[in-house]
């Protein structure tokens, strides 16, 4: 049998440590947990923070996972799966709300759309496969910023450009953008992007619960927006088939 590497193993435990339980541990905890000297705890940790698979809080010092974690188990989906699980539902979709239907997952600072199904009417569309857009606008790039560490900290470092009078690019109230989002578990772009056109979406999550894309329908204000609120069963409705989408990844019930 081959020999396996103990400062390998160590690390692996201490990750599926800070997986599970308490989220957050102080360094006496770890090295508690596992049975180590603090010194060779500590070691271990300073690695795997350097390579991004271990964060520390700054005020309390204690450990948490790290965005480069997530990164790596959302390139262990296949985007080809995702857009095969979405096929359905997305469809469904487009026909119980009238609109456009897209599928974005986080690529280069920004929203990659993987999938899109045209408005059910007669009128003329161009197939948006392929299309980037910008995370700090779109419903489909704040939703993935809400949820995505990695999404977020590339909302940091990318230009937010004002597209219209209602783009937000003031990173507080970017902030304050996602808390909400975060809430209540959807996002909407109202001519943040586009005048003239709105937007609904919600995150999709593997059966890790790891966001792993977003779904969402965008259309006329005039037909998304009633007494300068958005409908109701719109926003319904893009929960609905982010729900289905997430179930059949193994994420269950949300």
């Amino acid at each position: 049998m081959a020999r396996t590497i103990q400062s390998l193993e160590r690390a692996a435990a201490m990750l599926r440590l800070l997986a599970g339980g308490e989220r957050r541990l102080g360094l006496s905890d770890v090295a508690s947990a596992l049975g180590l000297a603090k010194g060779t705890a500590h070691g271990i940790l300073r690695t795997l923070q350097q390579e991004g698979f271990v964060e520390q809080d700054p005020a309390s010092g204690r450990y948490q996972l790290g965005a480069e974690l997530l990164r790596l188990g959302n390139s262990y989906l296949d985007v080809h799966e995702l857009r095969a699980r979405a096929l359905l539902w997305a469809d469904d979709l487009a026909r119980s709300s009238g609109e456009s239907v897209y599928l974005g997952v986080l690529h280069q600072q920004g929203v990659l759309i993987v999938h899109h199904v045209f408005r059910p009417d007669d009128s003329r569309q161009v197939l948006e496969v392929g299309a980037m857009q910008p995370l700090h606008s779109t419903a489909l790039g704040k939703v993935l910023c809400a949820y995505d560490p990695v999404a977020h900290s590339q909302l940091l470092e990318a230009e937010r450009e004002a597209f219209t009078g209602r783009t937000v690019t003031a990173l507080p109230d970017l902030e304050g953008v996602l808390d909400l989002t975060r809430a209540r578990g959807w996002s909407a772009d109202v001519e943040e992007t586009w005048d003239g056109v709105a937007s609904v979406a919600a995150p999709i999550h593997d059966r890790h619960r790891m966001p792993v894309g977003a779904v969402g329908i965008t259309g006329a204000v005039e037909r998304f927006c009633e007494g300068g609120e958005l409908r109701a069963q719109l926003v319904a409705a893009v929960r609905d088939c982010a729900r289905a989408v997430s179930r059949d990844l193994g994420a269950g019930r949300f």
